[in-house]
C-alpha cells in the first residue's frame, strides 16, 4: 500500500509517499481501507516534534479517518469485512489501509459521506469534551470562540447552539466570519479590526462571556481573561497562533475564574467510553440538523504536505481530509 512516511522531524514538505507493507490485525484489532482521513493542527505540530506526544521514527502521521474494514483480528466480533467504520489512531491515517484497535471504532451512519465522517472525530471530539465536560456550558449562557472559522471552532460554535447557548465568534476577516455565521454564532467579531475587549463589553452588556473557548493562544488570550464573567471558564484547547501565553494568575481572582486545561487525545485513552457516549450524542445532533461538519477541501495522498502547510499558514477554513483514493 502507499502511505506518509515521516523519516525525521521537520517541515511537511520533508514527508515522502511511499510503498509500505499492508497491515496485518492482530488480537482486538482491525484493518481499514481508508477512504478518507481527516488533517488537524496537531499533525503539523507532530511531524515537527513539537506535540506533546512524540511517536517513534518513521511514521505515518494522521489520526482520525473513516473507511471500510477489510480484515479483523482474533477476538474483534464487533466489525466485519465490509463495514464502514469511523476510527481514531495515533499514527497511521495517511495511508490506503490502517489499523486501529477495535475499541477505537464506530459504525459510520448510513448515508454519511467519507469525508464528513473522517472530519468529526478530533474537532468534534475536542470541542464536546471542552465545551460540555470540561466548561459545563450552560442554556442561556455566553461562550466567546477564538479562532472561530477553524475546524474546532466551527465545531464549537455548533455544539454551543445545540446546547441552547448563546455564541460570540472572533475570527481574522469578514469572510471566515460569515461561515461562522452560517454555522450559527448569534455575534461575530474581527478581532483583527476591532478591540477584543470592547467588542466583549458591547456584545454582553459588560457582563462577559461566561465560556472562553480558546484553540489559539498567543495575543488573543489574555484580553479575552481580562473580559470574562464571574465565574467564567476559559478553556486551554490549543496555540494555533504558535505562542503559549503567560495569564497573570490575579485575573482568575478577581473574576472567580477557571482556566481549565482540554486535552481531548488523553480523554479518548482515560475514557474512552465517555468519549463514545459524546461521539453518539453527537452522531444524534447531526441527524437533527444541529451539527454540519464543513468539509471545505479534499487532498489526495500525494498532496498530504501541501494540506499541513495550509493548516499551519491557518489557510484553512472547517476542516480538510486526504482522501488516499484520489490523483492529484
Amino acid at each position: 500500500m502507499k502511505a506518509v512516511v515521516c523519516k525525521a522531524w521537520g517541515p511537511a514538505d520533508s514527508l515522502v509517499v511511499e510503498d509500505v507493507a499492508s497491515p496485518v490485525p492482530g488480537a482486538g484489532q482491525v484493518m481499514i481501507d481508508v477512504k478518507a482521513a481527516g488533517v488537524n493542527f496537531p499533525d503539523v505540530l507532530t511531524v515537527q516534534g513539537k506535540y506533546q506526544v512524540r511517536p517513534e521514527l518513521p511514521f505515518t502521521p494522521g489520526n482520525e479517518f473513516a473507511g471500510i474494514v477489510r480484515a479483523v483480528g482474533d477476538g474483534v466480533s464487533a466489525y466485519k469485512p465490509g463495514d464502514r467504520v469511523i476510527g481514531f489512531i495515533r499514527t497511521g491515517a495517511f495511508a490506503e489501509q490502517a489499523l486501529a484497535p477495535s475499541d477505537m471504532l464506530m459504525p459510520m451512519p448510513p448515508g454519511m459521506d467519507f469525508g464528513v465522517a473522517a472530519a468529526i472525530t478530533l474537532t468534534y471530539g475536542t470541542s464536546h469534551h471542552a465545551i460540555v465536560d470540561r466548561g459545563a456550558l450552560q442554556p442561556g449562557e455566553t461562550m466567546l470562540v477564538l479562532g472561530a472559522a477553524g475546524g474546532v471552532g466551527l465545531a464549537a460554535i455548533e455544539i454551543g447552539k445545540a446546547l441552547g447557548a448563546r455564541v460570540i465568534a472572533a475570527a481574522s476577516s469578514p469572510e471566515k466570519l460569515a461561515v461562522c455565521k452560517a454555522h450559527g454564532a448569534d455575534v461575530l467579531i474581527d478581532y483583527t479590526k476591532e478591540d477584543l475587549r470592547e467588542a466583549l463589553k458591547a456584545a454582553t452588556g459588560g457582563k462577559g462571556p461566561d465560556v472562553i473557548y480558546d484553540p489559539v493562544g498567543g495575543a488573543y488570550s489574555e484580553p479575552a481573561l481580562r473580559s470574562i464573567a464571574w465565574r467564567g471558564r476559559h478553556l486551554v484547547v490549543g496555540f494555533a497562533n504558535g505562542e503559549i501565553p503567560k495569564l497573570p494568575w490575579n485575573l482568575m481572582l478577581l473574576k472567580g475564574a477557571s482556566v481549565v486545561g482540554v486535552f481531548w487525545g488523553d480523554f479518548v485513552r482515560r475514557e474512552p467510553q465517555a468519549n463514545l457516549a459524546a461521539m453518539r450524542q453527537m452522531l444524534g445532533w447531526m441527524a437533527e440538523g444541529k451539527l454540519r461538519p464543513l468539509v471545505s477541501r479534499r487532498y489526495a495522498l500525494s498532496e498530504t504536505a501541501q494540506a499541513l502547510n495550509d493548516m499551519a499558514e491557518r489557510k484553512v477554513t472547517g476542516k480538510v481530509v486526504i482522501v488516499p483514493g484520489e490523483a492529484a
